[in-house]
């Protein structure tokens, strides 16, 4: 049976992992206003622990352990930013990680998984062979698979965001967040909802990874070409889950090309000061794309993570 969080579960959540957790800033810019047209406020999980919003979700699973999971570790698959929070999470509590990351996987993000004391394991970039080196390792361990969004206590942390968002800006006329497996959107959504009812909320997405927006607009999810964006943390695919809460509460995904998301990630660079990876600039990407569906309103845009490889940003002639 498949368990959908409710904002009940959220509100369970922040108060579990808020000892633990950073209440990041909600931040604006003038310049980025004036440029936009549009009221902007970033929730900047870019300065949550590990870099990421990811943190959130994987305390809370981690917290929610039995005893026995606690004794014989917990397992996942991811590219990075799930990886180093789940390792940072389970190492707080005493709990072993093990982790499965594809060889692709950003350096930063590898470097990071390590320093948190993970036991990595490496396979090839496709989800195939990363289920089933996380299998194999369930076998060997007995370890507790803890998904990166497929997950009840993971989607529900992911949504804390929103909730302390919205704590400081209770009348938004948009919440955006970028969508890959859809967890941060999900809680998100979950959250918006009970919060600010009158809200539209948006997921972005870059165009050549943009399996959520056509799953959004057929009615069922739809499968991912191979992806090819910069936005390195947007890879993965919706599931039954994700997207069951996504079809409820979310009013449409939003996609935007590689030059888009290249655009907003220098702003946020150069204008705000802040360093975000290419994936946290989808959803600026999407209301700079937009203008007109978001000139004048006041729009929250959670900023997901910051763990941008410093030796390949796409930006360099740039300044």
């Amino acid at each position: 049976m498949m368990f959908i969080p409710e904002f009940s579960d959220v509100k369970s959540a922040m108060q579990l992992i808020a000892p633990h957790v950073h209440r990041t800033p909600v931040m604006t810019s003038r310049q980025l206003d004036v440029i936009s047209g549009v009221r902007l406020f970033f929730k900047c999980e870019n300065f949550q622990k590990v870099g990421a919003f990811k943190f959130r979700g994987a305390t809370n699973a981690v917290l929610n352990l039995t005893e026995g999971q606690r004794a014989a570790g917990v397992v996942t698959h991811s590219s990075g930013n799930h990886a180093a929070a789940l390792a940072h999470a389970a190492v707080m509590r005493g709990v072993k990680a093990y982790i499965v990351m594809p060889s692709s996987a950003p350096e930063v993000k590898k470097r990071a998984v390590a320093g948190y004391g993970a036991e990595i394991t490496f396979c090839e970039p496709t989800l195939a062979a990363r289920e089933a080196a996380a299998a194999e390792v369930i076998e060997r361990t007995g370890a507790t698979m803890i998904h990166p969004y497929d997950d009840f206590f993971i989607i529900a942390g992911q949504g804390t965001a929103a909730v302390e968002l919205l704590s400081e800006l209770p009348d938004p006329d948009a919440v955006l967040a970028p969508v890959g497996g859809g967890g941060l959107l999900s809680g998100s959504a979950i959250a918006t909802r009970h919060l600010a009812p009158a809200a539209k909320i948006y997921g972005a997405e870059p165009l050549l990874a943009d399996d959520a927006a056509r799953s959004l607009r057929t009615g069922t999810i739809q499968p991912a070409l191979p992806p090819r964006t910069i936005a390195d943390g947007l890879l993965t695919s919706l599931c039954e889950r994700t997207f069951t809460i996504i079809r409820e509460n979310v009013d449409d995904i939003l996609t935007v090309t590689e030059e888009q998301i290249i655009e907003a990630m220098t702003l946020m660079w150069t204008r705000m000061k802040i360093v975000v990876e290419p994936s946290s600039a989808v959803p600026l990407a999407a209301v700079l794309a937009n203008r007109e569906l978001f000139s004048g309103k006041k729009v929250a845009i959670i900023v997901s993570g910051g763990n941008a490889d410093l030796s390949r940003l796409p930006f360099g002639e740039r300044g």
